[in-house]
């Protein structure tokens, strides 16, 4: 249609994606950088494929060559000829050419033909029979990040069980909590950790609940929902063999594909919770790195594992390399999550052009927040260990003591022990006891472990 392209001699995609090439030196990162999607897209013409054959579109031979093709594909064969930059125009069109292309090519050999005889097995004839990439980038991306997800899932797990091993191995250290950074009550920093797993196993349930969001597939709509060129019934075998390749039960059709080929409702929809993952997890890093400051002239509470030399100038300085890193995964997951926002906006009538930088951001924060979190599991949160001695002389010094007696001496009484206690440095304990406000038994009482935090003495809640 174009003209006549150059294509190398020994590549295995054609003359679409070398044209792509050209066209979009864009962000350096390929397609090849995307395994998920890679397999995701060989699925989907798999499916076709035996869906076409069934349905008497497409012969037994031809079929069976791209089968096997595409499970070469998803076992990690030929990813490095998927090599269309991420970003690029056409709503995933070079990406669909680049896998039709790739698949054809292979099939051809496995028939025992050369690579570009097309008149044998034709990328878009055959391979992209019934299809479009309206509908095939789509339903491969949903597929993609149902696994970058389940992967994510897995991660947040193990942070989750290691903040409770570490609430656990804390339970009964006092400590002083705070509020706008000043001091407020006694808590354990085994209530401290345990509040980080407990807000992480939330991300995990807002995540597993956007899965079935992903399931909801637009495969057999075509180029706008309508169906045109594909034929009957085979809409619901390409679904079903997806199934079964990937293993998912609840995939789905859309029940309107003309609706389901122009919304992007559940990539906005993935992006906000890992915004919302992104975001309390690095508040979770910025407690840590509070927590750690010091170790001499800041809070000093715990201490985070020692990972590098912290300065090419101050000796023996070391900084929280680890939460640092994290949040600036966050930061990047909060833009992305704009980028999908107006991509997202950007849609016109039956389609949204802008798929390929939806797929860049949300695979971008997917990965980064996985990779990130489990160098923040195993390189930082096992290992840190509590402060203990500079602990209790925080809770001793702390006027917050002063609040659990508020109860017993009332808030007036309580108020001008604080005050007194803040600027002559002098427990306020002791100031109660001089002053005999209250006897040994009942102070006793008022601020032992369990009363300050609301444990039993076992450390149960």
């Amino acid at each position: 249609m174009l003209g006549d392209v150059d294509v190398p001699a020994d590549a295995y995609y054609g003359a679409h994606t070398a044209r792509a090439l050209v066209n979009f030196p864009l962000t350096g990162e390929t397609l090849a950088s995307r395994p998920h999607m890679i397999r995701a897209l060989a699925a989907v013409k798999c499916a076709a494929a035996r869906a076409n054959a069934e349905v008497g579109a497409l012969d037994g031979t031809r079929a069976t060559a791209i089968a096997d093709a595409c499970a070469e594909i998803r076992d990690g064969a030929l990813h490095e000829q998927f090599v269309v930059d991420l970003l690029q125009g056409g709503a995933g069109t070079s990406t669909n050419m680049n896998a039709n292309e790739v698949i054809a090519n292979r099939a051809l050999e496995l028939l025992g033909r050369s690579r570009g005889e097309y008149a044998v097995l034709h990328p878009l004839d055959h391979v992209n029979l019934g299809q479009s990439t309206n509908d095939v980038c789509p339903t491969a991306l949903r597929l993609a990040l149902d696994a970058h997800v389940g992967e994510l899932l897995r991660a947040l797990a193990g942070l989750r069980g290691a903040f409770e091993d570490k609430a656990a191995e804390f339970a009964d250290v006092l400590k002083t909590g705070r509020t706008q950074l000043q001091d407020a009550v006694p808590m354990t920093l085994g209530q401290e950790f345990g509040a980080y797993a407990a807000t992480l196993a939330e991300d995990e349930q807002r995540l597993a609940e956007v899965r079935p969001l992903l399931h909801e597939l637009g495969l057999g709509g075509t180029a706008i929902g309508t169906g045109l060129n594909a034929r009957p019934g085979y809409r619901e075998r390409a679904v079903e063999h997806l199934r079964r390749l990937t293993g998912i039960p609840t995939l789905q059709s859309a029940p309107d594909l003309v609706e389901a080929t122009q919304d992007v409702g559940v990539f906005v929809h993935l992006s906000g919770v890992l915004k919302r993952v992104a975001v309390k997890l690095s508040k979770i890093c910025n407690d840590l790195r509070l927590l750690s400051s010091g170790p001499r002239a800041g809070l000093g509470e715990i201490n985070l594992p020692a990972r590098q030399a912290g300065s090419s100038i101050m000796p023996g300085k070391v900084n929280p390399v680890i939460p640092e890193a994290v949040n600036q995964i966050a930061f990047e997951v909060i833009g992305n999550d704009v980028t999908v926002t107006l991509a997202a906006e950007g849609g016109q009538l039956q389609l949204n052009a802008f798929g390929p930088v939806i797929h860049r951001s949300l695979g971008a924060g997917l990965d980064h927040l996985t990779a990130g979190i489990g160098v923040l599991t195993e390189h930082c949160v096992r290992g840190i260990t509590a402060n203990r001695e500079r602990l209790a002389e925080t809770v001793a010094a702390s006027t917050g003591l002063v609040t659990a007696l508020g109860p017993a001496l009332g808030y007036e009484t309580a108020c001008a022990l604080a005050l007194e206690a803040h600027h002559t440095g002098r427990p306020a304990l002791d100031l109660v006891r001089e002053r005999a406000l209250l006897t040994e038994a009942e102070l006793d009482g008022l601020t032992s472990p369990a009363a300050l935090t609301g444990l039993s003495p076992t450390g149960a809640a």
